[in-house]
C-alpha cells in the first residue's frame, strides 16, 4: 500500500497473471486520447497499477511502438511528444473489439477499486 497525498493507493497483483502484455495497449490508448510525453505516461498508466513505471519499463516499450510504426513522437523542447500513427490508430480499434469480444459479459464482475480517498 502507497500514500500519495491524501489517497492510498493498494496494489493488487495477481500470483498467477502476468498483465505485462497490457502495457502497449494501455500507451497506445493514452495517446490516442493526448500527446503524452514518456514521464507523464508513465504516470498515468502508473496510477492505473498503483505504482509508477519506471524508465526501464515505458521506454523499451515505446522504442518498440515505433519499430512497428504504431506511434510517433515530435520535440517539444527537450521533450517528445508522443502521438499514434494511422497504423497506430487501426490497431487501437482492432484491439478495442478483441478485448470487447474477450470481456463481453464480464462487466458486472469487475469493479474498479484502486483507491480509498482519506
Amino acid at each position: 500500500m502507497a500514500k500519495k497525498g491524501s489517497v492510498v493507493l493498494t496494489t493488487v497483483e495477481s500470483e498467477y497473471l502476468e498483465l505485462k502484455g497490457f502495457l502497449s495497449f494501455l500507451i497506445l490508448h493514452e495517446v490516442s486520447l493526448k500527446k503524452l510525453c514518456g514521464e507523464d505516461l508513465a504516470k498515468k498508466i502508473g496510477r492505473r497499477k498503483s505504482s509508477m513505471l519506471t524508465p526501464g519499463t515505458i521506454y523499451p516499450a515505446l522504442k518498440k511502438l515505433r519499430s512497428q510504426k504504431l506511434v510517433k513522437f515530435r520535440k517539444d523542447g527537450r521533450k517528445k511528444m508522443y502521438e499514434l500513427t494511422e497504423l497506430g490508430n487501426n490497431e487501437l480499434q482492432l484491439l478495442y473489439k478483441l478485448f470487447s469480444n474477450y470481456f463481453y459479459g464480464l462487466k458486472h464482475f469487475i469493479k474498479r477499486e484502486h483507491y480509498v480517498a482519506k
